[in-house]
């Protein structure tokens, strides 16, 4: 395999993007948790995944929901109940295109990294605007839940 020279793979294909959590406050999320969103899609961009970190204080959690995007959680810290089970610090969470969070709580609080991507079959992008970096949680009948 003989290498392309610099400028072709340059010019064809996008460099990587890096960010640092720490060089970002946490912000408020629909679920009073608290976000920091590194990257997520904007409308030059609108390919680009809702990728951060979620932390939850203890008691916190989600009603029952769905979205038609596909999306990866990697549990960082504390224990949450999700279904019928709980889970802890190492846990992946893999759900499809379309899939249904059931409830989730936690006792503990917790942290989770996320990965939200377009689902591969229905084409569902992640939604950002409005429902992540809050100046205030809306609440909870206002909540959308089906996306």
């Amino acid at each position: 395999m003989t290498a392309q020279p610099k400028n072709q793979a340059t010019d064809s294909h996008h460099a990587p993007q890096f960010k640092h959590p720490d060089e970002m406050a946490w912000e408020m999320g629909r679920f009073r948790n608290a976000t920091k969103f590194l990257f997520h899609p904007t409308t030059d961009d609108p390919t680009t995944p809702n990728a951060g970190f979620l932390r939850y204080e203890p008691g916190a959690g989600f009603p029952f929901h769905k979205h038609d995007f596909a999306q990866i959680w990697y549990i960082i810290e504390g224990e949450f109940q999700m279904g019928e089970r709980k889970y802890g610090p190492g846990t992946v969470v893999y759900m499809a295109d379309p899939h249904f969070e059931n409830e989730m709580r936690t006792e503990t609080g917790g942290t989770v990294l996320f990965v939200q991507y377009p689902g591969p079959t229905t084409g569902g992008r992640p939604i950002y605007d409005g429902r992540m970096n809050l100046k205030v949680a809306p609440p909870a009948e206002e909540i959308d839940l089906e996306h």
